[in-house]
């Protein structure tokens, strides 16, 4: 399947998986801008007393950085010690300038009790919540909880309660939370969810897949035990009749290191062009975080600089038929030379809810940064049941709303290709890398970028190159 030229939106290509068939690696929608900022949240009680009826707590979500945040990221927790083991709690919302009805509570447990918390109140938004504009706030969500039989119920030792505070101000501990990311508060100890710190899951969790791709070549039988395949077959994306070559797929040793490199090199013509992809053989991975290093390079190793080039992470399931609503794809690309309409270097992060080839419709949203990212990148994906966000060397790139949940699982994927050959007229060959450290998924876990990396040193210093204990879908 060959590209398709621009018409008249931001670019516009086909994307075609070994494994898969059919996919797209594009980006056309309106664009989600990059998110750079946080919130702060403000508490006070109007239930002042050691003992209640019920707990009282009050907010306003502030947001303080520069962009718009959309509420249905944000979680606020309220953390609090039960009155007994068996003691069920009722949420309830009284009053809130954003709407009762656009506001969720849910009672959940702590996985590291201490003297002043063992659950908390997880505090969320609909997507009717909107967005706030940077400096704006909620205005007041007047909360409350119970006990379901509604005796009377002890606040002296909850870790969050503060019943001299009866006026709104800024208040440490209580969390909040932006896409899966911990912006605002102290938690009780032991249960940051983003505290490098704080107790991760070991490796053989049976939730994990890791690959330090310390393979020797693209024809080790160990890439295919490991449940990877090296693409040779034909098809899109990219220049059409160019070949996928598996050969161009090394391990070489960097600073002492194993990494993949993916080679694409041309001489300016379908024939000399050469691509690479290396794709996972089981569609087995929804919700979770994925992570890999990546080094995207800005230009050739060799030859003339200017070829429309993409370097890609990314996870994709096929298109069952045109605009199917259970397509998903979720990607990380990189074009050094620009190509779809662009003219310099442009990171892309997109969520694809679904396409038609021919005509060529897209419904998808997309984040992006015009500047060079030549060098090594910490890359994190995560997607839960309430959107998705997208983090470069542990800063939030951009978030995507939950329209654009995938409904069924995907591959793991990585790939090189030239969109066309109009970015470089010269015959003189040329050949571009770009490198993987290694990569891992998290199965139903939202992983912060320092437990991400936490992760990853604690199988290093392990000495494990490789494990994959995420069940078959």
């Amino acid at each position: 399947m060959s590209n398709r030229p621009p018409t008249g939106r931001r670019r516009l290509a086909l994307a075609l998986s070994a494994l898969l068939g059919s996919g797209a690696l594009v980006a056309l929608p309106a664009p989600a801008g990059a998110a750079d900022g946080g919130v702060a949240v403000q508490y006070r009680t109007s239930a002042t007393g050691a003992t209640a009826d019920q707990s009282e707590p009050w907010f306003k979500v502030r947001n303080t950085g520069s962009s718009p945040v959309q509420l249905s990221q944000v979680k606020i927790r309220y953390y609090f010690k039960a009155d007994s083991a068996t003691t069920a709690y009722r949420f309830a919302c009284s009053w809130a300038v954003k709407g009762c009805a656009n506001i969720t509570g849910t009672f959940k447990t702590l996985p590291h009790p201490t003297a002043t918390a063992d659950r908390y109140l997880e505090i969320g938004f609909t997507s009717a919540a909107g967005t706030l504009a940077p400096g704006a706030d909620t205005g007041d969500m007047q909360l409350r909880f119970y006990q379901a039989n509604w005796q009377t119920l002890n606040q002296a030792d909850d870790y969050s309660f503060n019943g001299a505070q009866t006026a709104y101000a800024d208040w440490n501990k209580v969390t909040a939370q932006l896409a899966g990311a911990t912006v605002w508060g102290t938690a009780p100890d032991g249960n940051d969810p983003t505290d490098p710190t704080d107790p991760t899951d070991p490796p053989g969790d049976g939730r994990t897949l890791f690959d330090d791709f310390s393979y020797s070549s693209s024809g080790d039988p160990a890439i295919s035990a490991h449940g990877w395949n090296v693409r040779s077959n034909s098809g899109g994306p990219g220049v059409p009749g160019a070949t996928w070559d598996p050969s161009k797929v090394t391990f070489p040793t960097v600073s002492g290191n194993k990494v993949m490199n993916l080679e694409t090199s041309t001489a300016g013509t379908a024939g000399s062009t050469r691509q690479t992809e290396v794709v996972s053989k089981s569609m087995k991975f929804k919700n979770g975080t994925y992570a890999a290093r990546v080094k995207f390079s800005d230009a050739p190793t060799s030859g003339p600089d200017g070829d429309h080039v993409v370097q890609t992470f990314f996870t994709i399931n096929d298109l069952t038929a045109p605009m199917a609503d259970d397509y998903a794809e979720y990607d990380f690309e990189y074009l050094p030379n620009g190509g779809w309409g662009e003219s310099g270097n442009i990171l892309y992060t997109t969520s694809w809810e679904t396409y038609n080839p021919d005509p060529w419709q897209a419904v998808n949203q997309h984040t992006e940064a015009r500047r060079s990212y030549a060098g090594w990148h910490d890359l994190v994906l995560t997607i839960d049941n309430s959107g998705i966000a997208y983090y470069i060397d542990g800063q939030l790139f951009g978030t995507h709303d939950a329209q654009y949940l995938p409904e069924r699982p995907m591959s793991i994927n990585f790939n090189q290709w030239l969109i066309d050959l109009a970015g470089q007229a010269s015959t003189t060959p040329r050949a571009y890398d770009e490198q993987v450290d290694y990569v891992l998924h998290v199965k139903d876990q939202v992983l912060s970028p320092a437990q991400v990396a936490a992760k990853v040193a604690a199988y290093r210093t392990a000495g494990t190159a490789f494990v994959d204990d995420v069940p078959a879908s």
